[in-house]
C-alpha cells in the first residue's frame, strides 16, 4: 500500500516537493552505503571493534581511531602510568591503532588512559569508545576503568512493548533523593520507581546518563558518549533499574545528546589526536556559539559510525526502549536556530539547513526501529520542521514523536503576563491543539527546563513566597487556593489536549517547590535545590499530597479510557465566561478558568446520552471545595443548544464551578 507523501498531505509543502524528494534520496543513498545485506544494524558495529574488549581466549584487545597520532600508549595502574613499548599501540592503517595484551596484564577495576602523541604535541586522553569512566573526588580528573565483573548481569524481564501514547515521567537520577547528595541508581530504583508505577506513568525518560565532567550541566555537556555516568553507580545497578522498570510495565527512554560534545580535551573528544576535526566540523561550524561546545560533522563517515554505534550500544547493552534526542534544532540548522522565528516553510528547506544532520537523524531513526520495532524516538525541536516526525516512506525524517515545546512557554506567558480574567479560552484552545495533523506530538505544562535556576516551577510562579507559609490545608490563603486550583486544571487541560502523549518532570506532579540549581561555586556547592522533597507529598495536612493524588487520577484516567487515541473536538470556547469545553473519545472535558464566577445549568450541544462525572479537580480529595457530588450523573435533553456544534441535536446541562476542570464520561 502506498504511503501518502507529506507534500500531498500538506498543500503548503507542495512547492518544496523536489527538495523533499532530494532529501529523501540523500538519506536513502546513505542507508545503502552503511547497510550490509540490507541491514543498517549489520553495518553499524564500531563499538564492538574500537575500545577495550576481551576475546574468547582471555586476550585483551584495544583499538582506537586517531589518524593524526604519531604514537599512542596505554598507561595506567598496571604499568605505573608510564609510556612503555610493551603498551604501545601499533598502526593498522586508516588511522586505526591496536594493542593486544595477555589476559593477566589487566584486571577488573583498574584505571587507565591513553597518551597520544601528534606532530608538535601530545597529551593524556580517555578512549573515544570508553564504556566506563570514573572521577577522582579530589582532583575531579577522570580516568577510564577496566570493567569486567566476574559475572554478567542476567536480565529477567522483556521490554514492555511499544508506547503508542507515552505518559512520560522525566527524571534525573542524581537529584532523585531527598538527601542533599548525588543520588544513585539504587536510590531511584527503590525509592522513585515505585512512585512512578503508582502514579500510572508508562514511560520514564532519564536525563544525564552519558558521562559528563560537570554535574551542573544537567548531563548536556557530554564527554564520554559510551560511558554510563559512574557518579550514579555501576552498569549492573543501572541494568537492575531498567529490568525492574520493565517488570512494572514501564518503558525506559534515554535522553541522548548527539547535538554537540563538551570541548574538554583531557576527558572529552576535543583535540583528541591534536586535530580540531576528528569528529567535528572545521572553523566556525565546529563550535557552538551559545553552548561553548563542539559541533559534530554529520557528513563525515567516521562521525556517523560513531554516533550510530552509540545508539546501538545503549540499546543492546542496557535494553533501552528508545531515545529522546536533545537539541535537534541545533543539529538541523547551521545557525542552530538561535534568535530565529520559524514562521516560514522556506526555512526548513533552504541553505540554512545542515542536510547532513537531517540524513544522520533519519539513519538514527531507521537503526533504532530495526534494533527494536517497539522502540520510540522523540525529537526536541523548537523549529517545527515539517516532516521531522513523519515516516521516512512519506518523505519525513522518521521520529515517532516531537515535543510540543510551545505549550509550556504559553502557560508561562499566560500565568506571568495576564490576570486570570484576561485569559482567552479560544487562544488557550488554539495554542494547546495547534499541531501538525500528520505528526505525533507530546505535550507538557512544564519539564525540567521551566524549573532551572533563574526561573520558577509552575506552582512557585503561581504561589511564590506563600509556599513557605501557607501550604497547610488549614491555612486561609486566596493566593494558594488559586495556585492549587490552576496547577490542577492547567495540567489536565494540557494532557487532555495533547496530541499523542504527555510528560511531566519528576516531583512536579505534586507541585515541587522552588527551582532546580545544581551544586556550583555560585551557591557554595549546595545540594539544597538539586534534590526532590518527596516527604512534602506524604502528609495529608499539606496540599502537596492532594496535587499528587490529582495527577495520579488524571494519568489513570488517560490509561483507562485511552482517549489519546482520538482527536479532541472543540464544543465551546466561551470568551465572556472563560469556559473551554471539548469532547475526546467518549469524554467531555469542561474547564472553567473564571476566577470568580460559577455557572449552573450551562448548556452545551453534545451527543445524546447519560453522562457520569469521572474526574473533578474541585473534589475534596484533591484539596478542592467539593462543589460537585462525586460520580454525579447528567442526562442530555432533546433540544438544540446555542453553545457548541450544530450537528448535535441534544443539550447537556452542567454546573461548572469557578477555577475547576471536570470530566464526564458518556455511558
Amino acid at each position: 500500500m502506498s504511503v501518502k507523501k507529506i507534500y500531498t498531505a500538506d498543500s503548503y509543502l507542495a512547492p518544496y516537493r523536489d527538495r523533499i524528494r532530494a532529501r529523501h534520496q540523500m538519506i536513502l543513498d546513505a542507508w545503502r552505503k552503511y547497510s550490509v545485506d540490507g541491514s543498517l544494524s549489520k553495518g553499524i558495529n564500531n563499538h564492538l571493534y574500537y575500545g577495550l574488549h576481551r576475546e574468547a581466549d582471555g586476550t585483551w584487545v584495544f583499538r582506537e581511531w586517531a589518524p593524526n597520532a604519531t604514537r599512542i600508549y596505554l598507561i595506567g595502574e598496571f604499568n605505573g602510568w608510564r609510556r612503555t613499548e610493551g603498551y604501545a599501540l601499533k598502526p593498522l592503517g586508516g588511522g586505526t591503532w591496536e594493542l593486544r595484551i595477555p589476559s593477566f596484564f589487566l584486571s577488573h577495576g583498574q584505571l587507565y588512559k591513553l597518551f597520544i602523541e601528534w606532530p608538535g604535541g601530545g597529551g593524556e586522553r580517555l578512549p573515544s569508545y570508553v564504556t566506563r569512566a570514573v572521577q577522582d573526588p579530589e582532583s575531579k580528573a577522570f580516568c577510564a576503568q577496566v570493567w569486567a565483573p566476574a559475572s554478567a548481569y542476567e536480565w529477567k524481564h522483556d521490554n514492555p512493548g511499544r508506547r503508542h501514547h507515552p505518559l512520560i515521567y522525566e527524571c534525573h537520577i542524581g537529584m532523585s533523593s531527598e538527601e542533599e547528595k548525588v543520588a544513585t541508581f539504587e536510590d531511584f530504583r527503590t525509592g522513585v520507581l515505585p512512585r512512578v508505577a503508582r502514579l500510572g506513568y508508562n514511560t520514564i525518560q532519564i536525563m544525564a546518563l552519558q558521562e559528563h565532567p560537570y554535574y551542573g550541566s544537567f548531563g548536556y555537556q557530554v564527554s564520554n558518549f559510551f560511558a554510563l555516568s559512574s557518579r550514579f553507580g555501576t552498569p549492573e545497578e543501572f541494568k537492575h533499574l531498567v529490568d525492574d522498570a520493565h517488570a512494572l510495565g514501564i518503558a525506559v527512554v534515554m535522553d541522548v545528546v548527539h547535538s554537540h560534545a563538551v570541548s574538554n580535551e583531557a576527558e572529552g573528544l576535543g583535540l583528541f589526536d591534536g586535530s580540531e576535526t576528528l569528529y567535528f566540523y572545521d572553523g566556525w561550524q565546529g563550535h557552538h556559539p551559545a553552548w561553548g561546545s563542539r559541533c559534530f560533522n554529520y557528513a563525515k563517515d567516521e562521525t556517523r559510525y560513531f554516533l550510530l554505534s552509540n545508539l546501538k550500544f545503549w540499546m543492546e547493552e542496557y535494553h533501552l526502549d528508545g531515545f529522546r534526542f536533545d537539541g535537534v534544532t541545533s543539529m538541523l540548522y547551521w545557525d542552530h536556530g538561535l534568535g530565529k522565528d520559524f514562521g516560514d516553510y522556506e526555512l526548513y528547506f533552504n541553505q540554512g539547513v545542515d542536510e547532513s544532520a537531517v540524513t544522520y537523524l533519519a539513519l538514527a531513526n531507521m537503526l533504532v526501529r530495526e534494533l527494536n520495532r517497539h522502540a520510540i524516538t522523540i525529537a526536541e525541536d523548537v523549529s517545527g520542521m515539517a516532516g521531522l516526525a513523519a515516516p521516512f516512506e512519506a518523505g519525513g525524517v522518521g521520529f515517532d514523536f516531537r515535543m510540543s515545546m510551545g505549550v509550556a512557554d504559553h502557560w508561562i506567558k499566560w500565568v506571568k503576563e495576564r490576570k486570570d480574567e484576561d485569559w482567552s479560552a479560544g487562544e488557550i484552545w488554539w495554542e494547546l491543539t495547534n499541531k501538525r495533523a500528520d505528526e505525533k506530538t507530546i505535550s507538557y505544562a512544564e519539564c525540567h527546563d521551566q524549573a532551572l535556576v533563574g526561573d520558577k516551577t509552575l506552582i512557585f510562579r503561581l504561589i511564590d513566597s506563600e509556599m513557605y507559609t501557607s501550604m497547610s490545608v488549614d491555612s486561609d490563603s486566596p493566593v494558594v487556593e488559586r495556585g492549587v486550583a490552576l496547577h490542577k486544571i492547567i495540567r489536565l487541560a494540557t494532557m487532555a489536549t495533547a496530541g499523542d502523549g504527555y510528560l511531566t518532570f519528576m516531583g512536579n506532579e505534586f507541585g515541587h517547590p522552588e527551582w532546580i540549581d545544581f551544586p556550583r561555586e555560585g551557591n557554595g556547592d549546595s545540594f539544597q535545590h538539586a534534590r526532590r522533597q518527596w516527604s512534602l507529598s506524604e502528609p495529608d495536612y499539606l496540599r502537596y499530597s492532594y496535587l499528587r493524588n490529582f495527577d495520579e487520577a488524571m494519568i489513570h484516567l488517560a490509561r483507562k479510557t485511552g482517549f489519546l487515541s482520538h482527536r479532541p473536538e472543540l464544543l465551546v470556547a466561551d470568551e465572556e465566561k472563560k469556559l473551554l469545553i471539548f469532547k475526546r473519545k467518549n469524554l467531555i472535558f469542561a474547564v472553567n478558568f473564571n476566577p470568580t464566577d460559577s455557572f449552573s445549568d450551562y448548556g452545551v450541544a453534545a451527543p445524546a446520552g447519560r453522562y457520569s462525572l469521572v474526574l473533578d479537580s474541585d473534589a475534596v480529595r484533591f484539596n478542592g471545595f467539593g462543589r460537585l457530588k462525586e460520580g454525579e450523573v447528567h442526562f442530555t435533553v432533546p433540544e438544540k443548544s446555542a453553545n457548541g456544534p450544530h450537528d448535535y441535536n441534544d443539550t447537556l446541562y452542567l454546573y461548572l464551578p469557578s477555577r475547576t476542570a471536570v470530566v464526564f464520561s458518556i455511558d
